[in-house]
């Protein structure tokens, strides 16, 4: 992508902090790629305002006034299906990461995220990559495969997970499961971004899962990452 001629990726920044919405907003705003088109307080604010400005992607606190950020996500996704969500929090609750996950977010991060990491998430996200925190992604694996609380039941996985995957897409599967973008994975294997695209839905489709994040998990506990 040509960075200089792209359109920035519009974003909604939802947080009850003023102060850290500012910063946030003031953040965000020194990367051409990235372009703060609003910000709300709470949940309703934040459903109204996605409405109006039909923004690219919904950065969402979790502590909410009101409604938790968590349970905010169905409704937001339904005011504006087209939009990425990112929980953008303090909580490393793996049960609020689980909840958001399979509300369809697409990534779990931590207030704690480096700046430049944080416009490199916004921009996987909105490419149809999940981001989720490197300090969260043990707690992830627990969530989706301990079975208990957070995630309230397992994936339910094929039998035999790799039957069902050409080679390629096994190479795919292990790239997802490492956490590389379309683009890095098309590097490493020299093959065109669009194409590890099709690839990585064909690898969903087969296994059955909805999310990269699913993916991976699948990935690591048959162990091919």
């Amino acid at each position: 992508m040509n960075l200089a001629s792209a359109k920035p990726i519009r974003v909604l920044v939802v947080d009850d902090h003023t102060l850290f919405r500012r910063g946030l907003t003031a953040l965000l705003s020194r990367d051409a790629r990235v372009q703060v088109v609003g910000d709300a307080a709470d949940a309703g604010e934040a459903q109204r305002r996605a409405q109006e400005l039909q923004p690219d992607l919904i950065l969402l606190d979790n502590h909410l006034p009101g409604v938790r950020g968590v349970d905010a996500v169905a409704a937001l996704q339904e005011a504006v299906p087209q939009a990425r969500i990112v929980m953008l929090t303090v909580s490393e609750d793996e049960a609020d990461m689980a909840a958001a996950l399979r509300a369809g977010a697409a990534g779990y991060l931590l207030k704690t995220i480096e700046g430049d990491a944080l416009i490199q998430a916004i921009v996987r996200a909105v490419s149809g990559d999940s981001v989720i925190a490197t300090e969260m992604t043990g707690k992830m694996i627990s969530a989706y495969l301990g079975g208990g609380s957070a995630s309230g039941a397992t994936p339910t996985l094929p039998t035999s997970p790799l039957d069902v995957l050409s080679a390629r897409e096994r190479e795919i599967l292990r790239g997802i499961a490492q956490g590389a973008s379309n683009k890095e994975i098309g590097r490493e294997l020299g093959i065109a971004e669009t194409t590890v695209k099709v690839h990585v839905q064909n690898v969903l489709r087969k296994l059955h899962v909805s999310t990269r994040v699913h993916a991976a998990v699948i990935a690591t506990e048959i162990g091919l990452s």
